[in-house]
C-alpha cells in the first residue's frame, strides 16, 4: 500500500478545497489548509493513491493559477509536491523499500508531464526537495516534460521517500531576523527548518525527515531553548497531514496537549476509520 501526501497552492478557499479532496476520495485520509501558508496537504493511502492523485491534480491545474498566488510557503507549483510513501500491509510506513513508491512516482510524473505538460521535478534517492527549490530551471532540468514552467501551474516536485512529519511552531517576541537565525540554529540532517512570519507573527516551519531519530518532542525542545530568552513558544504547535503511530507514540502522552498532539492524527487511525466505514 502507498501513501501520497499532496501539497497543492491553495488554502484560502474552503469550496475548492473540498472539490479537489472530492477527486480523491477514495483515498483521503485527511485535509490541512492553512490560510497563511495558503497551502493545503491532502494525505491518500490505500490501492487507488495513483490515480486519485492524478485526479486531484487535473482538477487543481484546471482550477488554479499560480501567478495569483500569494502565501509564506515557498513553492514551485500548483500541485507543488507530490511524495510517494511505502506503507505496509498494516499501515506502518515501511523505513527502506521504495521500489513500489518509485514507480508510483515515476508514472505520477509521465502522465502529469504528457496530459497536462507540467514539468516534473524528480526527488528521493537522486537528490533532495531542498534540491529542487535551489535549482529547478537553472542548473537542474525537469525530469519529464517541458523545460519551461507552465504558464499557470509551474512545476511538480514529484518523490519517493520514508515518513516525513511536517510541524509548525509559533514563536513570540522576536522579529524575522531573528526568527530566521532560529530555523537556521535548529537545523539537523534529520530537521529541515524555515522561519517565516506572516501578520506580525513568528513561525518556525519544521520538516522531520527521520522522525524515528530526531521526532516531535525533540524538535519542539530545541526551538524552545532558542527562544527561551524572547516571548517562548506560543499558542497551539501544528502538525501538519498525519504521523506514523510509531513516532507518537515516542512522545510521553502528558506531553501530546502542549504539543498538538492526538492519537487520531496517526496513519494507522486514520485508515482503521477508513475501514470501519466511519471516513466516506
Amino acid at each position: 500500500m502507498l501513501e501520497c501526501v499532496i501539497n497543492v497552492s491553495e488554502g484560502r478557499d474552503s469550496a475548492l478545497v473540498a472539490q479537489l479532496a472530492d477527486r480523491a476520495r477514495a483515498s483521503l485520509l485527511d485535509i490541512h489548509s492553512d490560510t497563511h501558508h495558503n497551502r493545503s496537504v491532502f494525505t491518500l493511502a490505500g490501492t487507488t493513491v495513483l490515480a486519485d492523485a492524478v485526479a486531484l491534480t487535473r482538477l487543481a491545474v484546471e482550477r488554479l493559477d499560480l501567478g495569483s498566488h500569494r502565501g509564506v510557503h515557498p513553492r514551485i507549483g500548483i500541485v507543488d509536491v507530490v511524495p510517494f510513501v511505502p506503507l505496509g500491509d498494516d499501515g506502518v510506513v515501511h523505513p527502506i523499500q521504495l521500489g513500489e513508491a518509485l514507480r508510483a512516482r515515476d508514472e505520477f510524473a509521465r502522465i502529469v508531464s504528457e496530459d497536462l505538460e507540467i514539468p516534473c521535478f524528480l526527488y528521493g534517492p537522486e537528490r533532495s526537495l531542498p534540491d529542487i527549490r535551489r535549482e529547478a530551471f537553472r542548473q537542474l532540468l525537469p525530469d519529464f516534460g517541458p523545460m519551461v514552467p507552465h504558464p499557470r501551474a509551474g512545476a511538480c516536485c514529484v518523490g519517493a521517500r520514508g515518513a516525513l512529519i511536517a510541524y509548525n511552531v509559533n514563536i513570540g517576541g522576536v522579529d524575522t531576523m531573528t526568527t530566521k537565525l532560529i530555523a537556521k540554529n535548529v537545523r539537523r540532517t534529520e530537521l529541515r527548518s524555515l522561519g517565516l512570519e506572516f501578520d506580525g507573527s513568528h513561525q518556525i516551519s519544521c520538516n522531520l525527515i527521520d522522525p524515528i531519530t530526531l521526532g516531535i518532542e525533540r524538535t519542539y525542545d530545541l526551538i524552545e531553548e532558542q527562544v527561551r530568552d524572547h516571548g517562548g513558544v506560543i499558542g497551539s504547535c501544528e502538525l501538519v497531514g498525519l504521523v506514523p503511530a510509531r513516532v507518537l507514540n515516542q512522545v510521553p502522552q502528558s506531553r501530546w496537549g502542549a504539543l498538538g498532539l492526538n492519537n487520531e492524527a496517526t496513519i494507522e487511525f486514520r485508515l482503521e476509520e477508513r475501514r470501519r466505514g466511519v471516513i466516506q
